[in-house]
């Protein structure tokens, strides 16, 4: 979005003050006073010979060149006098000083907040072209899964609740589901019967080598194509990225920290670019000692402990990478990533991480 005209949009006075000709100072310090301008008053001009008391935001009478503040003036009401000379432009906010006509106010992928809608206002723009929320499917499998009342022999749905919150926080509208059985045909029936409604759909669960991991021949059974297959990350490992139609379509994990992992490592970019925007990881400094086997990238709950003397943040590493294990992550301030071929973090180690704060 450029800037419609320059602002401001006038002349105007940039304090409670008086407007005067600097020339008509020239036989003395005090000049008759011929009146007000205020805010919204339209076009007037100054008389030869006399100041006008103006107020913040008022439009400069024409033949003024300059405002005096109150504080440097001594107001007699039907004159005023000058305590010193003023100088032209004295006070004064010119046309355009703030912007010019055609300047870039806001540029493309920006998140509209109230500071961009105060900005739009002012330049008198009532509406703006903006991309639409991408539209997300998210859906839980599981015969072990419940919503409410759990019976004693299965457990709470939390991958489902989690991917939900976190799809919205990210700026998708999102579509809750359920909780899908481990049945290759009935989840195939629930994803023929999505349509064309959403942009990606999200599931959790099932894309493992077990014997009720279905997820990726019910795909492929509902007219879908398998792009991709587990990644070399722990936790994590079992992630599927496919198509339905014109949808992407990503399975995660079964265990709810490695959901929460492989969320932020591909869900979020996949909905920000949806979005127009991409992610750019941020470089702390690590605040621990940690050793460990190399071999796959490694994920794990951090929190912002403060800043070092050159100004980065400090990350300190919680829990055990448990992939099970939600815990950790309820105290973290984001997630930090080890590449695959490091096996020892010593304390001031460059670590990658993707804070929540996006959120």
């Amino acid at each position: 979005m450029y800037a419609p005209e320059a602002m401001p949009f006038f002349d105007n006075a940039a304090l409670d003050s008086f407007a005067l000709r600097c020339a008509d100072l020239e036989g003395g310090g005090c000049l008759p006073i011929a009146g007000t301008v205020a805010a919204g008053d339209g076009p007037r001009a100054l008389p030869v010979g006399t100041a006008l008391r103006i107020f913040t935001g008022a439009p400069i009478p024409a033949g003024a060149d300059a405002v005096v503040m109150i504080e440097a003036c001594v107001d007699k009401i039907q004159k005023i006098h000058f305590e010193r000379i003023p100088c032209q432009g004295d006070n004064i906010r010119r046309t355009g000083s703030d912007q010019a006509a055609g300047r870039l106010l806001i540029a493309a992928g920006t998140h509209i907040a109230a500071h961009h809608i105060g900005l739009v206002a002012a330049n008198g723009v009532t509406q703006v072209d903006v991309i639409r929320r991408p539209r997300v499917a998210v859906f839980s499998t599981g015969d072990e899964l419940c919503a409410d009342p759990r019976a004693p022999h299965q457990i709470p749905d939390a991958n489902r609740p989690m991917l939900l919150a976190l799809a919205r926080q990210a700026g998708a509208e999102v579509t809750d589901l359920g909780i899908l059985p481990d049945d290759t045909r009935a989840t195939a029936a629930a994803l023929n019967a999505l349509g064309t409604r959403y942009d990606l759909i999200l599931s959790s669960g099932a894309i493992s080598l077990g014997g009720k991991d279905h997820i990726r021949d019910a795909l492929v059974a509902a007219g879908g194509t398998v792009e991709g297959w587990r990644v070399a990350l722990k936790p994590g490992k079992p992630v599927m990225f496919g198509t339905l139609g014109a949808a992407a379509f990503t399975g995660l994990p079964g265990n709810p920290f490695a959901v929460h992992v492989g969320f932020h490592m591909f869900v979020l970019p996949q909905i920000t670019r949806m979005l127009g925007v991409d992610l750019a990881p941020v470089a702390p400094v690590a605040g621990f000692s940690w050793t460990r086997k190399a071999g796959r990238a490694e994920v794990f709950p951090v929190h912002l402990a403060g800043h070092d003397d050159t100004g980065l943040p400090v990350l300190q590493r919680l829990g055990q990478s448990v992939s099970a294990t939600l815990l950790p992550l309820s105290h973290a301030d984001g997630l930090a990533i080890v590449p695959a071929e490091i096996d020892q973090i010593k304390p001031g180690a460059s670590l990658l991480w993707r804070p929540f704060c996006h959120t």
